[in-house]
């Protein structure tokens, strides 16, 4: 007997809804902090990866800052050895920098996603990051 998408997907955590497909390979959820206002004009957002999930290779125009809260996840620029990132460490990215960051294959990762500027945009998608490219982050 074969259980339904439902039964096989993890809980969402509380407030989160689940990351489009296009952008994210596996299972994740993104759960909106603080939206962008006139005051501020940054966005917040907390992202959980269920374990093996990332988002594909994108871009910031006006970077972002990752700080992770629980769980170990990756953090790679293009061309550079994969970050193994623990709750309580945070990563600032340049602006335009390639990059990915998602869970390792056998913890759930959850981060703060900082993105300031964002009345000028917020992300670049690119694409996915590939298998190879994944496994070769914990070789």
């Amino acid at each position: 007997m074969s259980m339904s998408d439902q039964e096989k997907s993890p809980a969402a955590p509380a407030g989160a809804t689940r990351a489009p497909a296009d952008y994210f390979t596996g299972i994740a959820w993104v759960k909106p902090l603080v939206p962008a206002n006139d005051s501020t004009d940054c966005v917040v957002g907390e992202v959980t990866f269920e374990p093996g999930a990332r988002n594909n290779w994108h871009t910031h125009p006006h970077g972002q800052v990752l700080v992770a809260t629980a769980g170990t996840g990756y953090y790679q620029e293009k061309g550079k050895p994969a970050l193994l990132l623990h709750p309580g460490e945070a990563v600032s990215i340049a602006p335009n920098v390639v990059h990915w960051h998602g869970a390792t294959a056998d913890s759930r990762f959850t981060h703060i996603a900082i993105n300031p500027a964002a009345s000028q945009g917020v992300v670049v998608w690119l694409e996915r990051v590939t298998d190879a490219d994944y496994q070769a982050a914990y070789a």
